[in-house]
């Protein structure tokens, strides 16, 4: 008999995502929904178990059979899950789907359906909703045949069932036997959503297979590895808002960098520093409205700031907001003994000088090969590179949001250097007015600065900030962004230094922590999947193209089954971290794309 109510927790890598680009949920390998924030990405979780107990909320349904091989895939060119169970007994398969639905302001609809292949399969269901990451007490009822979730202050939701729900402690039950080619199937929405109980799960899997596949059949990509460029695209699509255009920077908060430590965070917004990348890898698949979306949100993020360019924030919430107040949840007992669990996220009031190189990049990317920029948004990014000329060699946190001392970081001043280059190609290109001599005098002290004071000649590389002999993994953008040639004798050397210092099987460090602990935060943390995919492009940049190559395929066994990365990865290549992650994916197509073409023998168009 399977024991539901004691349901250990899984490994982050050791689950699938659904979504509607409303929200999102992940599925375990055993069937069991546990973790849901409902009815927006950053909306307050209705289940949670994967960062407590059962108890924190968990959607489980799953055949008695425990001595069945169990196995998830995506439905082909979808984000519709299917778990299996393969067993002497019995085939049972689950579909999963948040529905895409026909408005954009319509609540999310899971649709479960199980089957049984072949064989005869015992199901158990148990539905535990736990409203406001399991804070409010939820109250169970029945209206008709279906079972009501309400809590004071929370938004009410409704389960409808094919086979007879019964309740015990608020607590949505069932039991049920089912022969070979029978199934049943679930369905979780709205209290008052018509449907819920509308018969229309038919038409709602139809239409979300057909929105998927009609999507990603526009990718342009044909070269190698395309199941894997694939997925990330899908996996970027799904952490888009489909009403904003935002994409968030995971679909969880909480999951830990550090087993058992305190690296605990709320990934479920949006970071400015996202936007070139975004906006790069949509491009280089043909995915020119999503570019455009994207940044028609950033266009308004500046706007809000007109007048102030310096209360650009680095990460918003998807509609927005600019104050994201973090807290602990200190009910919950953490993945793995992880504490504290996060919500919120102080970073957004931090000040990171770097987001305006990733800013203007974006900028000038979509006026390159999307749409044209507007006369008031050009007065805004003149505001922006403006700004630039006067903050440019200030100290900042840098690009990983340390929360100790700030610093004359590199690659802060990499990208102002970025944002001011962008700023006056996109000027010469279009044609626009600007300040072309004070902007062009500033690059170039931004320039001299990097190669004086970056450049440790006694050890003969980059260092992350002034004072510092240390390493860094933001590093491997000097030459993805143009700065300096990927062949240039001072960047091989560079990028040799990081290999013996914070490469590990391919898998690359952001920084060492071990003596300095430069993050303000105690302990180290894992290998950050985004840096291993610069590092195999820097490879293939600098001619090394069959290391890239091999470094690339190791790097690709250590997806999950699902072709899904998180953040990072542990020792063993086990993932760390919130998931799936956006940079890890974006990361992964800028590499696969750079190096398939150079594989093929094809001419490396300049791209800035």
């Amino acid at each position: 008999m399977v024991d539901l109510k004691n349901e250990p927790q899984s490994a982050i890598d050791a689950h699938g995502i659904i979504g509607d680009m409303r929200s999102a949920a992940l599925v375990n390998d055993k069937g069991n929904i546990d973790f849901f924030c409902w009815p927006e990405f950053d909306s307050p979780s209705i289940f949670c178990a994967l960062l407590d107990t059962p108890e924190a909320g968990t959607f489980q349904l799953t055949p008695d059979l425990p001595d069945a091989r169990r196995e998830q895939i995506y439905l082909p060119d979808t984000n519709v899950l299917q778990t299996r169970w393969l067993s002497d007994k019995a085939v049972v398969e689950i579909t999963d789907l948040l529905a895409i639905s026909e408005e954009v302001d319509e609540l999310p609809l899971l649709i479960r359906r199980v089957r049984v292949v072949s064989g005869t399969a015992t199901l158990h269901l148990r539905c535990a909703v736990r409203h406001d990451y399991a804070r409010a007490p939820t109250h169970a009822s029945f209206d008709n045949r279906t079972v009501c979730f309400t809590a004071d202050g929370q938004p009410g939701l409704r389960l409808a069932g094919s086979h007879a729900l019964q309740l015990e402690d608020n607590i949505a039950v069932a039991s049920f036997t089912l022969n070979q080619e029978e199934s049943a199937e679930f369905v979780l929405g709205g209290r008052d959503d018509p449907r819920v109980d509308g018969g229309c799960t038919d038409l709602a899997l139809a239409h979300t297979l057909k929105f998927w596949r009609g999507w990603i059949a526009q990718s342009t990509y044909r070269g190698r590895w395309r199941e894997m460029v694939n997925r990330s695209a899908l996996a970027l699509k799904l952490l888009t808002s489909r009403k904003h255009g935002a994409i968030i920077a995971a679909a969880t908060f909480g999951l830990p960098e550090t087993p058992g430590g305190e690296r605990n965070w709320d990934y479920r917004y949006t970071w400015i520093r996202d936007a070139s990348f975004t906006v790069y890898a949509f491009m280089r698949l043909g995915f020119v409205d999503e570019a455009n979306a994207y940044m028609r949100w950033l266009k308004g993020r500046v706007s809000d700031c007109c007048g102030q360019p310096t209360k650009i924030n680095i990460l918003y919430g998807i509609d927005g907001r600019q104050q994201l107040p973090e807290s602990e949840l200190e009910h919950f007992s953490g993945h793995g003994g992880a504490t504290p669990v996060r919500i919120g996220n102080e970073a957004f009031d931090q000040i990171q000088l770097d987001i305006y190189g990733e800013l203007m990049d974006a900028v000038y990317l979509v006026n390159k090969y999307g749409e044209a920029i507007s006369h008031e948004g050009w007065k805004h990014t003149v505001e922006v590179a403006d700004q630039v000329c006067e903050i440019w060699n200030r100290k900042d946190v840098g690009i990983w949001e340390m929360r100790g001392e700030q610093h004359h970081f590199l690659h802060s001043r990499l990208m102002c250097w970025v944002a001011l280059d962008r700023a006056i190609r996109l000027a010469s290109k279009r044609s626009l007015p600007a300040p072309f001599a004070r902007w062009d005098q500033t690059r170039q002290a931004i320039y001299a600065d990097i190669w004086s004071n970056f450049w440790n000649e006694e050890r003969g590389h980059f260092v992350q900030y002034i004072g510092s002999t240390a390493l860094d993994g933001s590093m491997l953008l000097m030459p993805l962004v143009r700065f300096v040639a990927a062949t240039d004798p001072r960047w091989l050397s560079t990028l040799e230094a990081i290999k013996k210092s914070l490469v590990r099987d391919g898998m690359v460090y952001r920084y060492r922590n071990d003596d300095s602990q430069i993050d303000g935060l105690q302990g180290t943390e894992g290998a950050f999947a985004a840096c291993s995919f610069w590092y195999v492009e820097c490879l293939a940049r600098a001619g090394q193209v069959e290391k890239a190559h091999l470094e690339f395929e190791q790097l690709l066994r250590y997806a999950n089954p699902l072709g899904l990365y998180a953040e990072e990865f542990d020792s063993q290549a086990r993932h760390l971290g919130n998931t799936p992650q956006a940079l890890s994916h974006l990361a992964l197509i800028s590499a696969a794309t750079f190096l398939d073409r150079k594989l093929s023998g094809a001419k490396t168009v300049w791209q800035p």
